[in-house]
């Protein structure tokens, strides 16, 4: 790797860049849902692994062009959001150890998507072709034109996540209930509606990434497994309920796993990531930029 070319090494960045910007995407989700509702769902794979499969029929079954394939498959999986979240988390909220409850849950509703898919979509890896075939040549680099899609997409994703979050309302009630449910009540927030919708977003960030994604990775009923292991690595990296540090965070892997995978293979993959996780956290147990509770 210390003999490569400058303009190979800038490569390699952008694309680490390119791979962690899909990381940020699904740990965003969780620590949309960690952030706010103080539980981890384990069935955030799952989400991801439904957006390749909806990507896949609508345009491999019903022949839309990709354009209109991302929003609808996107649009189905935030819908199989707001019913997981009311029909296996919503019941359990206000329970007693309800925490501990959730988490079984959506393990269980894991369990049950995965060996859904296996049985109607069967065991076969599924493949849609490139948005945008080819490359540019820049300074000497070679990027093609599909990462730089998933890079622009990644990119303004986070954008309209900071001004969802930022600048409205439903932003505002977010943030409240976050950090404080029962005062965000006394002013009248929803709590329960906001615990709803942001179940939805996050499995709808976890449908975008898929839909980016499944040119490049196969679809499968075991795909979301390993992404959503990364994901929670990327949120506990970044600091559990920090949007910012789930950015920041996911960047950081992507950018290490893919030099890391150039010096040694990429059998090292996870060893790299949670090397670096666990160096970190050496340092600073709450994270980049978690808060350290007194």
């Amino acid at each position: 790797m210390f003999s490569m070319p400058l303009p190979l090494f800038a490569e390699q960045i952008i694309n680490g860049i390119i791979l962690g910007s899909m990381y940020a995407l699904v740990a965003s989700g969780l620590t949309l849902i960690w952030g706010t509702m103080r539980m981890l769902n384990f069935a955030h794979g799952e989400f991801y692994m439904l957006g390749g499969y909806f990507f896949f029929l609508l345009m491999s079954s019903m022949g839309l062009p990709s354009a209109m394939a991302v929003p609808l498959a996107i649009a189905l999986v935030f819908l199989a959001g707001l019913a997981v979240e009311r029909a296996s988390v919503h019941p359990l909220l206000g329970r007693p150890q309800w925490e501990f409850s959730t988490l079984v849950s959506t393990l269980g509703v894991s369990i049950f998507l995965q060996n859904a898919a296996l049985h109607i979509w069967g065991e076969r890896f599924k493949t849609v072709p490139y948005f945008i075939n080819g490359v540019v040549k820049i300074m000497g680099m070679r990027l093609s034109y599909q990462r730089l899609l998933i890079f622009a997409v990644a990119a303004g994703t986070m954008l309209a996540m900071w001004y969802l979050l930022r600048r409205t309302r439903f932003g505002m009630a977010l943030r409240a209930t976050a950090m404080d449910r029962d005062a965000a009540v006394l002013y009248g927030v929803n709590v329960y509606r906001v615990f709803t919708v942001t179940f939805g977003i996050a499995a709808a960030l976890a449908g975008l990434a898929a839909t980016m994604l499944a040119s490049i990775n196969s679809i499968s009923p075991w795909m979301g497994a390993p992404l959503m292991l990364k994901g929670f690595v990327v949120v506990v990296l970044g600091g559990l309920g920090s949007f910012q540090g789930a950015i920041i965070g996911g960047i950081l892997i992507g950018i290490v796993e893919t030099l890391g995978v150039i010096a040694w293979s990429s059998q090292w993959r996870e060893v790299i990531s949670f090397s670096v996780l666990i160096l970190i956290l050496w340092f600073r147990p709450w994270g980049l930029f978690g808060v350290k509770e007194s």
